[in-house]
């Protein structure tokens, strides 16, 4: 049976890799994609979400559905052109823009409609999930799983030394979903900056001609870690592998423990993803607990990333 998978995103590079991930997949159905402000501004997170669906085969459309615009924390968003483009989309400019979209309250219908079999998956800032908590607790606990690219668990950050993007960005709402998400599994850095896309299989998946968007935006990408990590192998695809979770589960390690939100705004450590892995703590029975990722295995990522973008068989 396919996954059905609600999929929060702020529509960057990595973002878009995973919606391509999704719909040539087929163990996934997309349900719907949140467009959220983060990588770009809402605006063209949506046109471009519009524009994304041109390509995806009529069966497997999906809706589109209008995400948070602004973070909890009322700072102006900071977008990142240079790594994902203007649009999300690299090099590439939309020839039509097109804001089409589902009222925010289309997620209620959805949780509603896939009842118990719904996996949430957030690869962007986590806004729009931590509204859903805020506003609609109770039935955001009939959702099976839910899945968030975020944090670095005592690894350097991305944003500062101790801080990834999703969760610096709005790290009231990542707060809010580690203290109200039940099931939660966290995909951070940890095992996300190693799931490379080289360019030898750019140009590979790129051959088999199942999708002509991935080579120029993994190109791009590839360009700007290039200039800052000259020693870099490739384009770490974070969200791609985040979507990739629920279905391969088998790729990680896991522990589950406690997580604290550093929501200080203005310091190094805004958006920080604590926990404490001393081996000797013992947690009281009403700790909180998420599970994350802390171990990844490579040569199964690359195998099943690589047969979905071709539609060959990679062992």
């Amino acid at each position: 049976m396919k996954k059905k998978i609600l999929l929060f995103a702020d529509v960057g590079v990595d973002d878009i890799v995973a919606l391509i991930y999704g719909y040539l997949s087929d163990d996934i159905e997309l349900v719907g994609v949140v467009a959220d402000y983060g990588n770009v501004p809402r605006t063209r997170a949506i046109q471009t979400a519009n524009y994304l669906m041109t390509y995806v085969p009529e069966d497997k459309k999906f809706p589109i559905i209008g995400g948070a615009e602004i973070p909890m924390t009322a700072q102006e968003p900071t977008y990142y052109p240079e790594i994902h483009g203007e649009y999300g989309l690299g090099p590439i400019i939309p020839d039509k823009l097109v804001d089409t979209t589902e009222n925010f309250f289309e997620i209620v219908n959805i949780i509603q409609q896939y009842d118990g079999e719904l996996t949430i998956v957030n690869v962007g800032r986590l806004t729009s999930l931590a509204t859903m908590y805020i506003l609609y607790p109770g039935l955001m606990d009939t959702v099976k799983d839910v899945y968030v690219m975020g944090g670095a668990f005592w690894v350097p950050g991305n944003v500062t030394a101790v801080s990834e993007a999703n969760f610096y960005s709005d790290p009231v709402a990542a707060r809010l979903v580690m203290n109200y998400g039940n099931n939660l599994t966290i995909i951070p850095l940890n095992v996300t900056d190693y799931s490379i896309v080289t360019p030898e299989m750019v140009d590979y998946i790129d051959s088999k001609g199942r999708t002509e968007l991935l080579k120029p935006l993994l190109d791009y990408y590839y360009a700007f870690y290039k200039k800052r990590n000259p020693d870099i192998q490739g384009s770490p695809v974070h969200d791609a592998i985040t979507l990739m979770a629920p279905l391969f589960e088998d790729m990680f390690t896991f522990k589950e423990l406690p997580v604290f939100i550093v929501t200080t705004e203005g310091r190094v450590n805004q958006g920080q993803s604590i926990t404490d892995i001393r081996p000797y703590i013992k947690f009281g029975e009403d700790a909180k607990k998420h599970r994350i990722a802390f171990g990844f295995d490579y040569k199964k990522f690359y195998s099943r990333f690589m047969s979905v973008m071709t539609g060959e068989v990679f062992e």
